[in-house]
């Protein structure tokens, strides 16, 4: 028995081209991508399609769904965590980020994972702890979203891939799912207000360049210092930070912020901020970057004129949630929601709104 084809896991063309010996035009196939995302199931019936059409698309189609397993709302700021299970039996995380600061225009952004565990054990990252266990299949990501959608009063509007694992380590299944939210037919999130967040995979940077994807790509540099980032960053070894500057300085789609993080509660770094300024404009001669650090006891200055902000402190500039989500047993690590909600803040004052 052929294996069926999954919605919520091709784009409309993919499933045109894998569905077009049953008759099916690109036009019917956007029409049916639109319902079934949006009702979860494919339609008993559709203008202008036949039922022996439809009852041949139920049999050699599935319409994948994901386990809902906890639902966590902090009563402080709205942001909410989901735990889900889709294939097999391990778990993954996703986050509501709130964007309620316009009256006139409350949104969401959901925060996804893109694997199941990470296989960089950064220090200062939770999911590197778990090990790697698996990728996520695109559907597994598209519903994320849907399911967040579902369970929101106000539009989710913004995706970012800022939950567990590396996206890059799982680049076809990521741009697959992108690609599927920002299809007209698929979520309808404008391809500005996906941003795709990596530690720096060289070869996935250089190929999301030369495909020229619509999608903001975020470079977590962490510390110009090579021993330090290295330190903190063991893939550093196999992705030297001299091949990261060079694949960042071939693109000038890209914005990047660097996270000056002290690991330990009261360490400064040896680098200091103006230290990690010089070193990227430098290597990438353009000013693409901002500073986000990423410890509430940090105690170095910082240059004037540099956008920057403390995600642990009540900066007045960048107002930071989800307070009451940090990691109370390492409070020196940063928490990714603040991070996302951070990035979020700062892209959309210094290139326009991301979520629209």
């Amino acid at each position: 028995m052929p294996t069926p084809i999954l919605f919520k896991n091709l784009d409309s063309v993919a499933l045109h081209s894998a569905l077009a010996p049953l008759g099916v035009s690109l036009r019917t196939m956007r029409r049916l991508q639109a319902a079934v995302l949006r009702n979860g199931k494919i339609p008993s019936e559709l203008p202008e399609v036949g039922s022996r059409l439809l009852d041949k698309l139920r049999a050699s189609m599935q319409v994948p769904s994901l386990e809902l397993l906890q639902r966590n709302e902090s009563p402080r700021d709205g942001f909410v965590k989901y735990l889900f299970c889709g294939v097999g039996n391990d778990v993954f995380e996703s986050v509501r980020i709130p964007l309620l600061h316009r009256a006139e225009a409350p949104k969401y952004v959901a925060c996804v994972s893109s694997q199941i565990g990470c296989a960089l054990a950064c220090d200062f990252c939770a999911t590197g702890r778990l090990g790697f266990r698996r990728n996520l299949a695109a559907w597994e990501m598209v519903d994320q979203v849907l399911r967040i959608r579902a369970d929101s009063r106000h539009p989710v509007r913004g995706v970012v891939f800022m939950g567990m694992g590396e996206p890059l380590l799982n680049y076809d299944a990521v741009m697959m799912a992108a690609k599927i939210l920002s299809e007209p037919c698929g979520a309808a999130i404008s391809a500005r207000a996906i941003t795709i967040s990596t530690a720096g995979i060289v070869p996935g940077i250089r190929r999301f360049t030369e495909e020229r994807q619509p999608y903001r790509l975020v470079v977590s540099l962490t510390s110009v210092d090579p021993q330090r980032r290295t330190e903190l960053m063991p893939m550093t070894r196999t992705h030297p930070l001299p091949d990261l500057l060079a694949a960042l300085r071939s693109s000038r789609a890209l914005k990047i912020y660097a996270v000056n993080i002290a690991t330990q509660p009261g360490e400064t770094s040896a680098y200091s901020v103006s230290d990690h300024i010089a070193a990227l404009e430098e290597h990438t001669g353009a000013e693409l970057f901002d500073v986000i650090v990423c410890n509430n006891r940090y105690e170095g200055t910082l240059p004037e004129g540099i956008g920057w902000v403390n995600i642990d402190s009540a900066a007045e500039k960048y107002p930071i949630y989800g307070t009451d989500l940090l990691d109370i047993e390492h409070p020196w690590r940063h928490d990714s929601e603040k991070l996302a909600k951070t990035t979020i803040d700062i892209l959309n004052e210094r290139t326009g709104p991301l979520s629209e």
